[in-house]
This record gives structure tokens, sequence and C-alpha cells, in this order.
């Protein structure tokens, strides 16, 4: 297939590239940038210049393609609910440009969409519509879509890490580094999930072969990462003390990573192993973390 794939040349998307070529597609990868087209060709694929501000230029690149994979989100997370529903309005557009046609479109969200019983794994089977993450918008919009006959499904990620990256984890490396505390909140049990990027990229390219609307795949490897373990680990690597605050004092510590830091999020992806046979083999969160060059900003 032609794969129309947004966020062609970020952390994500881009090792989705040599996924899907190895499977035998092609790719029309999205770019901002001449520099980003460049890498895009050298990697054997078709650039496509647009941005996020532009939903109807994208929809123009999913009109092109036989399928989507959309993984682009801007993550400012100053802006975050702002930026949930710009996710929503480009999904929208990517959805309508594919309606009418069995064409897969794989969106992305976060394996907390899942989360309905709380202490328990999110499951892929639920939905929590009144989610307080905005990002709920995401899936909201696709349920919309597979309502209007669009063949949609989700990947809901972890945190997703190598060691250059670790989802909410970097922004948390930062906050470290600048209060000279690894902080957690309470006693640390609250658990974050994590898979290994590569692992992430091989779920998507299945989840596009699959094209089963309506549904959800979690790509956690590790059910629920403890953040009193993330924390010792980023302490030993910035060589920072290690401590508890109370939820009052994440928030000043945190500032807007204080509404994820003590969130206990656990994500099971057994549903997903067994319907797409995928097996993640890369390393643990806990692992690229302590392998990580901390003197690297």
């Amino acid at each position: 297939m032609r794969v129309f794939l947004t966020g062609a040349t970020g952390f994500i998307g881009s090792r989705i590239v040599p996924e899907l070529l190895a499977a035998g597609h092609q790719v029309l990868g999205l770019t901002r940038s001449d520099a980003g087209a460049r890498a895009l060709e050298a990697a054997g694929a078709e650039a496509f210049h647009g941005t996020l501000e532009d939903p109807d230029g994208l929809a123009a690149g999913a009109a092109q393609a036989d399928a989507v994979i959309h993984t682009a989100f801007d993550h400012d997370f100053a802006n975050f609910v702002a930026n949930c529903a710009k996710d929503a309005r480009v999904i929208t557009a990517l959805g309508q440009a594919l309606k009418g046609s069995d064409r897969p479109l794989v969106i992305t969200s976060g394996t907390g969409m899942g989360n309905a019983v709380p202490g328990q794994p999110a499951t892929e089977d639920a939905f929590v519509a009144d989610n307080p993450n905005p990002r709920v918008l995401s899936e909201k919009t696709g349920a919309e879509l597979i309502e209007a006959g669009v063949n949609v499904s989700v990947v809901r990620l972890p945190q997703v890490h190598d060691t250059e990256k670790q989802g909410l984890v970097t922004p948390y490396i930062e906050i470290t580094r600048e209060k000279r505390l690894a902080a957690y909140v309470g006693e640390g049990r609250n658990r974050w999930p994590a898979a290994h990027v590569l692992d992430v990229a091989k779920l998507y390219v299945l989840a596009l072969d699959a094209a089963e609307p309506g549904a959800r795949y979690h790509a956690s490897d590790e059910e629920g990462v403890a953040a009193r373990d993330i924390a010792e680990a980023v302490g030993a690597g910035l060589g920072v003390p290690v401590a508890s605050l109370t939820a009052e004092q994440a928030q000043a510590h945190f500032g807007w990573l204080g509404l994820f830091a003590g969130i206990d999020m656990p994500s099971s992806s057994a549903w997903t192993r067994q319907r797409l046979g995928w097996r993640p083999s890369g390393p643990g969160m806990i692992a690229d973390l302590r392998a990580m060059d901390y003197s690297v900003r």
C-alpha cells in the first residue's frame, strides 16, 4: 500500500518508516521542512510538505494514499488542551479524505483512555469517554468517524522510550535537572506503562495491516514502571537526591507535569499481543534510563 504517515520525521514516525518499507509498503511522509524531506528521501520515502495547522492540506496527502497512519502531535504541553483540539481537527480531516472507502486510518491515543477501573490495568476493550485528559478528544473523534463508515483503529501509547527520549519522563528529567531533586509523589508506587520505540513502530505496522475498524491496540511492553523506580534511576543518572513529595508539593514542583506525576495508570496489552502477534523485545524503561548520557541535553 501507499501509506501517508504523519509525524514521519518524529521520534516514533521515523522508526515506522523503515518498518513500512520492509513490509513492502510505499511511504508518503509528512514533513514541515526541507531537511525533513531530505531525510525521508534518503530513507526511501517520498516527502509531503504540510503542518498540523493546515488540516485541509493534510487531507490532500491522505487522498493520495491507500492508508494513513497519524502519529504527529504538537507536544507543547503548555498548550496541551489546544493541541488536543488541533489533533481532533486533523483526525477529522484525514477521515473525511478516506470516507466512502475501506482505506484504513490508524490514529494515536494514550493507554490511559482504557483505565476504566482505578488500580487495574487499562484494557483495549475499555474507553473512558469522560476521561479528564484532553487527549480523549482523539478517540472521540475517531469514534465519530467510525460511525460515518471510516475504517479507524487506534494505537494507544504508553511512555515510549529509548536512551534519548522517554515520553513524559523526558520533561521529568529536565525538571529534575533544574530543581536538583528527583521527586515522586507519596510512596511512588503509581505506575506508568512503557515500551521501546522500535517495538512501538512495529505495532503501528501490524495495526495498519490488520485494518480492523474500531480496534484499539495497547503498545505496552511493561505493564507499569513504578514512579519511585523512575526517580531513583534519574536521580542516579543526574547525581541528585531522590525524595517523596506530597500531592500539594508536587503541583508546585512539577508544574504542568503535576497533572500526571502521581497518577497510577498501568496498562495491559494481552489482547493486542494475542490479536496481532505483537512480541516486544526491546529493553525496559529503567534499562534505558540507566544507559542514557545525562550530560547531553
